[in-house]
């Protein structure tokens, strides 16, 4: 037998060479096992919230426009201005910039860039986001520097990047991330900066300023840091275009930093309102809840509002209130509304500039306005406009009693007590008719039942219809109003007043309609359009242009004061009706001009309605 071999001194055995190399290979298994076990636990356990998610679960800015299509203001949600724009609509210069400053990789990578991870891992803080892991950091809330933090990005980022095409989640990246003064997404970001729409026309150097707000928003904003700190910062995104190929060739030359097209935060404030567009608002979301919009379910999408104003014509409405008040009492306050007759579609809705009372939405005291409805109840009795009138210096009437002076003159005619807004006549006639015929035919022209639950035409707090119907006690908003007259001016077609036309969704598609419903008011069309044209008739006036209009003026007293709280020009022509409120906050205070004569229906709301026709009635209306 062979003697067994015995190693020298100091020699490893080849058994326990097996056993080092054994521990080597297991604990290298374990450095490159164990975080590939975690990798994938982590990845069947943790779950990334879809980009469809997120921004459903995020309130949208709803925004408002004109019948044009023109903007006319924002409803911002508390968080800031949010407007969705899908993938298609970015423009592809923003695309690459955002890219190329952001992550060069995005459009080939597994959802993160390994360089920049490896560099995060190294040092312990955070950075070496890519797109998706920022995404992931601005979905799931979680901003904290720290190594766990990264490697639950690392994972969903994978993910997600798995589940969804990448234009899906740069979209959707890109509509939740932060550019500065209280925007979210490029489309609130190009109006809040640059003051327009984001669209086709944008530039390299816009595009490149955008991006760079990115990084740090509060930090880039040139309105808070300057614009020399600005300029550096547009400096390096534009540099990263050029170096990664995006910028080539002459481009390069054309592109500047964008200092002098930036606006000041100021004149591009999401959301920011004066009073007149406070009103609107107010008014629309109203109108909005009615429909089964609240403004909850609204904030859900990104939804555009179509709403049936005209821009100039409000626009012009606010010039010509506040000219024609220039140098008159401070205390005066002004409304007016206009409505398309047929179809109900407010025109003009200026509820004043003067703070949050909204002049065109609440009621006021309609005075002598009130007596084409008399007279209509009166044309339905068989009582024609150009019959004798009564003008009895006092007339008693569900036990209160009136005492008016005859300023119709005798003989006097139903027509001629409508031009000189008298009272006696139309007290009178309340007393033949009654209360019940006179609110009836106010019903009937399009007067509503009630508004916001309180019923109109009635006694404060009652269902009594009391003595004040006979001279326009009862307090009507300017909108009713129009949209009653509108009824007239339609030959008897009424049409119930709404300031939304359509919804439509990001896509432009229309998620709900606003379905008019016009009807003649007097049962049918024959009888409609004779009692129509009867009152019609008996308002004709002439605009300065000599076009053919109708016109019905009226104040209403304070008591037995002789002064006057509230003073009201409505008329029309076929195409346009308008309807203007001249009274101040104080009920009490005596209605004058900066001369100290009292204003009348026939006076200031006036002179404020033939301007406003004059520049938005439209052509020569048929006789």
């Amino acid at each position: 037998m062979s003697a067994e071999y015995e190693p020298e001194a100091g020699e490893k055995t080849p058994g326990r060479w097996r056993r080092v190399r054994r521990i080597a290979y297991w604990t290298a298994g374990l450095g490159v096992g164990i975080p590939l076990l975690a990798f994938w636990i982590a990845y069947l356990v943790l779950d990334v919230r879809s980009p469809q998610e997120v921004l459903a679960g995020l309130d949208k800015t709803v925004t408002l426009d004109y019948s044009d299509g023109s903007e006319l203001l924002k409803v911002v949600p508390p968080d800031g201005d949010r407007l969705f724009v899908p993938y298609a609509r970015i423009p592809a210069k923003l695309r690459d910039a955002i890219v190329a400053t952001e992550d060069p990789t995005f459009w080939d990578n597994q959802g993160f860039d390994p360089t920049g991870v490896g560099r995060a891992l190294l040092t312990g803080f955070g950075g070496g986001s890519g797109i998706t892991q920022q995404y992931i950091k601005k979905s799931t809330g979680d901003d904290e520097h720290a190594i766990t933090r990264k490697l639950t990005e690392l994972v969903l980022a994978t993910k997600i990047t798995q589940e969804q095409s990448k234009e899906k989640i740069f979209e959707s990246y890109v509509n939740i991330i932060s550019f500065g003064r209280n925007t979210f997404g490029p489309a609130a970001a190009m109006n809040a900066f640059f003051g327009r729409g984001l669209d086709e026309s944008l530039t390299w150097s816009e595009a490149a300023f955008l991006a760079g707000m990115i990084q740090s928003p509060s930090v880039h904003d040139p309105a808070v840091s300057g614009d020399e700190h600005a300029a550096r910062r547009w400096e390096y995104v534009r540099d990263k275009l050029v170096e990664r190929g995006y910028v080539k060739g002459g481009e390069i030359g054309r592109m500047a930093y964008p200092g002098k097209e930036i606006q000041p935060p100021s004149e591009t404030r999401a959301g920011r309102l004066d009073y007149g567009q406070y009103h609107v608002k107010q008014a629309v979301l109203a109108e909005l809840e009615r429909a089964g919009f609240p403004l909850n379910r609204l904030r859900q999408g990104t939804l555009r509002i179509e709403t049936t104003l005209d821009r100039r014509a409000q626009e012009g409405a606010r010039k010509t209130i506040k000219d024609r008040l220039a140098g008159e009492p401070r205390e005066l306050r002004g409304a007016l509304v206009s409505v398309e007759p047929g179809t109900g579609a407010v025109r003009v809705y200026d509820g004043g500039d003067d703070g949050l009372r909204d002049y065109a939405g609440v009621a006021h005291p309609v005075g002598s306005a009130f007596y084409p409805f008399s007279m209509l109840a009166g044309l339905r009795a068989g009582i024609g406009v150009d019959q004798p009138a009564a003008s009895p210096p006092e007339t008693e009437f569900l036990g209160e009693r009136f005492k008016y002076p005859n300023v119709c003159g005798d003989p006097c005619t139903y027509r001629q007590a409508l031009r000189k807004a008298a009272d006696a006549p139309f007290a009178d006639l309340a007393k033949r008719l009654g209360a019940d015929a006179l609110s009836a035919a106010a019903r009937d022209a399009g007067i509503p039942d009630a508004v916001d639950g309180a019923a109109t035409l009635r006694e404060y707090n009652s269902d009594l219809i009391g003595a004040g119907i006979a001279i326009g006690r009862y307090p009507l908003r300017p909108l009713d109003m129009a949209g009653a007259y509108a009824t007239f001016a339609a030959k008897g077609v009424r049409a119930m007043p709404y300031l939304v036309e359509k919804i439509r969704d990001e896509k432009g598609e229309i998620v709900w309609q606003h379905t008019s419903r016009p009807s003649p008011f007097s049962g049918d069309d024959a009888t409609s359009t004779r009692l129509a044209d009867a009152v019609t008739d008996a308002l004709r006036t002439t605009l300065p242009d000599g076009r053919p209009a109708a016109l019905a003026t009226g104040q209403f007293e304070q008591g037995i004061s002789q002064d006057y709280a509230a003073a009201w020009a409505i008329g029309y022509t076929p195409k346009l009706v308008t309807a203007v409120w001249i009274g101040s906050d104080d009920d009490s205070w005596r209605l004058r001009n900066s001369g100290g004569q009292k204003i009348t229906g026939a006076t200031m709301p006036t002179d404020i309605w033939q301007t406003f026709m004059l520049a938005n009635a439209g052509g020569r209306p048929a006789r």
